[in-house]
């Protein structure tokens, strides 16, 4: 009696018929390509989904391929999702690199970053170090141990043997200066970054506000910058923060907390602070396309 009708719907990728009476038959008819309209509302919907759906396999051959590169480049995606990895064996030191996000940094820094990119962190720390030789926040984080000697040699010897050419070099906004006398939310705590700059970046520490969703102990706005979205990885999986598998973890994050300590993620899964010459995990991220 009523007519069927139908139509293809890219976020489910199926057909939704409407008025389907018992022993109906259909047709399907396909044409051999998307309008650009409809191929955007699609590439939209994908990604979207990507973003927000956990499903952790093993990418390791499509990195090995190289149509890892290919998928993010053109910004599909196509089988790429939050909580994927890949497994590497570089410098003796086996790594699982996690899908932390999608696209989360575009239009990002001072300059229109609109390349689509995955953000990229190991499981585990790479390695254990301080943020600075001396039991100080002065300088800030750019001015930081880490941030001139470490995050360089990590840089060197894990990232890019397995990533290579495929870092991607972004702006980032970190603090360069501690006021002493400036109050902080440590309890009777004094001393606060105070100022910022822009900087040409390959990889950094993650903010409080990427691992838990919002500042703790960081001492002031100058700490987070463009760091200041959760990443949909501790959003979909909040025990990838402090664990990986059945291991607790605990690394350090970029924000300044007082005159000596610098925030860190604890392995018992709370936010903490520790002395900035105290060894502590180094989990670093990074973009790649």
């Amino acid at each position: 009696e009523g007519k069927t009708t139908g139509e293809w719907d890219y976020n489910a990728w199926n057909v939704k018929l409407e008025n389907v009476q018992e022993g109906s038959r259909c047709k399907l008819l396909f044409t051999s390509t998307l309008s650009k309209e409809d191929y955007e509302e699609y590439i939209k919907n994908g990604v979207a989904t990507r973003r927000n759906t956990y499903r952790g396999k093993d990418i390791t051959e499509l990195w090995k391929n190289n149509k890892l590169y290919e998928q993010i480049e053109n910004g599909t995606f196509a089988d790429i999702y939050v909580g994927d990895y890949i497994t590497t064996n570089t410098n003796g030191k086996s790594i699982k690199w996690l899908i932390a996000d999608l696209d989360n940094y575009l239009l990002s820094g001072t300059y229109d970053f609109s390349r689509h990119h995955a953000t990229i962190i190991p499981a585990a720390p790479l390695e254990n170090n301080q943020m600075n030789e001396k039991n100080t926040t002065e300088g800030g984080y750019a001015n930081s141990n880490m941030v001139t000697t470490t995050l360089p040699n990590v840089l060197t010897t894990y990232i890019q043997p397995v990533f290579g050419e495929h870092i991607i070099q972004y702006r980032n906004i970190l603090s360069n200066e501690v006021n002493t006398e400036a109050t902080n939310r440590a309890p009777g705590g004094k001393g606060a970054s105070s100022d910022w700059a822009w900087s040409e970046r390959d990889l950094d520490l993650m903010s409080e506000v990427n691992v838990y969703g919002t500042i703790v102990w960081s001492s002031s706005p100058y700490d987070t910058g463009i760091d200041n979205k959760q990443y949909a990885i501790f959003q979909l999986k909040p025990e990838f923060i402090n664990s990986d598998g059945n291991t607790r973890i605990s690394y350090w994050l970029k924000d300044v907390v007082d005159l000596k300590d610098f925030a860190f993620a604890s392995r018992d899964g709370y936010p903490n602070l520790n002395y900035a010459f105290n060894l502590d995990g180094v989990r670093p991220r990074f973009l790649i396309d």
